[in-house]
């Protein structure tokens, strides 16, 4: 079960979104495994994708659209497979569908991005996605965005979205955003889908920077197991409905925009981290007193993907020899062990790298038993800090991996 984590609640239509779904059978029968997001003329969309070397069909075709142009009209996506690692048929195929989506609402196939999220290494099912793609743009709708969430699931246990609006000086703007993803999660945009609507009338450059903003906070400090999937895909479109002044990075209203997609964006990544493959812990991991951020978040990583700590927070064991381990390990240059200070939630572990003198074994337990709570870290070397989520491994991890294509 997810760790305090519930389906959300009804998601607000984004002006100029509609969305529809369908059954194509791709992975299993029986359920909505095809989705189609049309978006308004006008849309100016950007993404931010997987760094995998052995990046999906989908991300290669989304990336080349992309860089060639930020006016979108639709999305396609699919669950159950991931068109990865699936050559140049691969290609193809990723081609050959998203121009059926643009065929069945009317515009240019470059003007569609296709993503795809499931098992690796098979090739999509193209006749039954085609035969289901008007079945999906006949089902458009703008409030179908809790449907479409349930529509990109895989191992979720729970659809994954967030809304919120924002009043600006050209009327409200509404943010929506639903993700899937809840194994192979690890930063570096980083298996994890993200979309996220708005309506605000952003330039193309400030619709960008907002995203890299946003995922910064978010998504790229959110991991479950350290493994960064071939399909990493988050998408955020503006579809310029609200007001009739275009806002860049320079608006007063952009920041009012920019909080409210960062919240979107953190609390979809906290979804994800929650609803982890097998999680039974949310576990929040602050660094701080380092010397940059990305040392910071070299020693924050180095905790959240051993698995020594990662099995001793599933069975509730307060061993915080292994978090010691874990940032001795992280291989920052020059640290000093006598500097250290090690907190869980407000119990203090270790003060300058000793055992602190008040601590006692069942103060740490009670931490590590509650379903979701801090690792603190000071390493007494700077003043740069970092956050970073994840969550424990518990038995379910392993046999729901092992279980994977059964």
């Amino acid at each position: 079960m997810p760790v305090n984590l519930e389906a959300p609640g009804p998601l607000a239509p984004v002006a100029g979104v509609r969305l529809g779904s369908a059954e194509a059978a791709i992975k299993k029968p029986g359920r909505q495994d095809l989705l189609v997001i049309e978006l308004a003329a006008g849309t100016r969309a950007a993404g931010v994708f997987t760094q995998n070397a052995f990046c999906a069909a989908p991300v290669q075709v989304c990336r080349e659209r992309l860089g060639a142009s930020s006016a979108i009209r639709a999305l396609l996506i699919n669950a159950g497979n991931a068109n990865a690692a699936t050559g140049a048929q691969g290609l193809a195929n990723a081609r050959e569908t998203s121009a059926a989506v643009a065929a069945a609402i009317g515009c240019e196939p470059s003007q569609v991005l296709p993503f795809s999220t499931g098992v690796i290494g098979q090739q999509l099912p193209v006749a039954r996605m085609i035969d289901a793609i008007p079945k999906a743009v006949a089902g458009l709708q703008a409030d179908a965005w809790n449907a479409a969430a349930r529509a990109i699931m895989t191992t979720d246990t729970i659809p994954k979205g967030a809304t919120r609006t924002v009043s600006t000086s050209q009327g409200p703007v509404t943010v929506t955003g639903i993700a899937k993803g809840v194994g192979m999660i690890y930063p570096n945009m980083a298996t994890l889908l993200a979309f996220i609507g708005t309506d605000a009338r952003l330039t193309a450059d400030a619709t960008k920077d907002l995203l890299n903003h946003a995922v910064a906070a978010s998504f790229n400090s959110a991991t479950v197991d350290g493994d960064t999937s071939t399909n990493d895909s988050c998408v955020l479109f503006a579809t310029a409905q609200i007001g009739s002044r275009d806002v860049d990075a320079a608006d007063a209203d952009y920041p009012l925009i920019a909080d409210a997609v960062t919240a979107v964006c953190i609390e979809l990544a906290q979804a994800i981290v929650r609803d982890g493959e097998g999680a039974t812990r949310f576990i929040t991991i602050d660094v701080e007193g380092a010397t940059t951020v990305d040392e910071a978040r070299q020693v924050a990583y180095s905790i959240a993907h051993s698995p020594l700590v990662k099995t001793a927070m599933f069975a509730g064991d307060a061993n915080w020899g292994r978090l010691a381990m874990a940032i001795g390990k992280a291989g920052v240059p020059g640290l000093d062990p006598a500097r250290v200070d090690l907190w869980l939630d407000a119990v203090r572990l270790l003060e300058g790298g000793e055992p602190h003198p008040d601590y006692r074994e069942e103060l740490g337990s009670a931490v590590v038993a509650k379903p979701e709570f801090t690792i603190r870290v000071g390493l007494g070397r700077g003043t740069a800090k970092t956050r970073v989520w994840t969550c424990d491994f518990s038995y379910d991890y392993v046999k729901i991996n092992a279980e994977y294509r059964t």
